[in-house]
């Protein structure tokens, strides 16, 4: 089978592999499309380290061709969009049974932008955060593959306000798609808000972005820290200060939650691919690659240059 290798020398490769079985647990798709995504970068960059060469791709739709021992024989044939820990540039890969789900008439495009983005979006909004009606909500990132989807299912879950922070005006343009009342270019944060307190903060920035949305925290607030985007540098929050406040800092980590309840990520992926179907939920794949031309998808990912949605074009 055509798959892509991450080498030794940080390069992609298109090359040719035997195609996988599938072990206890798991099922064999052949992959129709995958989605691209920040874990790409990190990968690539060594902030994850993996033994190379190494098949990256972390999110996949196509049709189930095999299953492993203790997966029922009749998901061969399944249409299906699944979570991957490694893979998904190949024409076939492997996946957990459990975080692999059928699609139904859902295209199969539309189903690998959901990718890991849609459940991440979902719990933080309704698991993490919690968001009541009426509530505020600020969105780092805003314009990108959660960013997006977030607005949306926090819109749905009755947010009276939603605020979007982004890197550039053609990223504000690009985010005032998805429902945000309000969108702050980077350098305006948190200044430009004058004397605005906000009940949920959802940040995969880090640093001085993360200590400036807890300053930002009403009364009872939450920020949800669900990533590291800036250059690492310790946050300290006062325990102290946070109970004379009520406010909370939470985290989110949807990479431990498929190793240790892939059954609660799988809920709430089914629960985001329902809406998408029902049309309450859009993605918006705003960018559609070649296999052999993943290098070019990854770096306009990390350079910012991408909003929404890109998915690679496998089969």
């Amino acid at each position: 089978m055509k798959a892509v290798i991450l080498d030794s020398d940080d390069r992609y490769r298109l090359t040719e592999l035997d195609e996988p079985t599938p072990g206890p647990g798991q099922v064999a798709i052949r992959v129709a499309y995958a989605g691209v995504q920040w874990g790409d970068t990190m990968v690539r960059d060594g902030h994850f380290p993996v033994p190379r060469p190494f098949v990256p791709g972390f999110e996949a739709s196509g049709h189930v061709v095999a299953v492993g021992e203790d997966v029922d024989v009749r998901r061969v044939g399944e249409a299906v969009t699944a979570l991957t820990t490694s893979g998904a540039y190949a024409e076939v890969v492997l996946a957990p049974a459990a975080l692999t789900l059928g699609i139904g008439s859902l295209p199969l495009g539309t189903a690998a932008a959901l990718g890991w983005g849609a459940p991440t979006a979902y719990d933080l909004i309704h698991t993490a955060a919690r968001v009541r009606p009426g509530e505020s909500v600020l969105i780092h990132a805003a314009a990108g593959s959660v960013g997006t989807l977030a607005a949306q299912f926090a819109r749905l879950a009755g947010a009276g306000r939603i605020v979007g922070v982004v890197g550039t005006a053609d990223r504000a343009d690009y985010a005032a798609r998805f429902g945000y009342d309000r969108l702050l270019l980077r350098e305006e944060f948190p200044a430009a808000l004058g004397d605005e307190k906000l009940d949920v903060v959802l940040d995969p920035v880090g640093g001085p972005a993360r200590t400036a949305g807890l300053e930002r925290l009403a009364p009872h607030g939450r920020l949800v820290a669900y990533g590291n985007l800036a250059p690492y540098e310790p946050v300290l929050a006062d325990t102290g200060d946070l109970l004379t406040h009520g406010t909370s800092l939470l985290t989110y980590n949807s990479n431990l939650l498929s190793r240790t309840h892939p059954e609660r990520l799988a809920a709430s992926a089914r629960r985001a691919l329902d809406l998408v179907a029902d049309g309450e939920i859009r993605t918006d794949i705003t960018a559609e690659y070649a296999l052999d031309d993943l290098a070019t998808a990854v770096q306009r990912l990390a350079e910012g240059t991408t909003c929404g949605k890109s998915v690679i074009r496998v089969a």
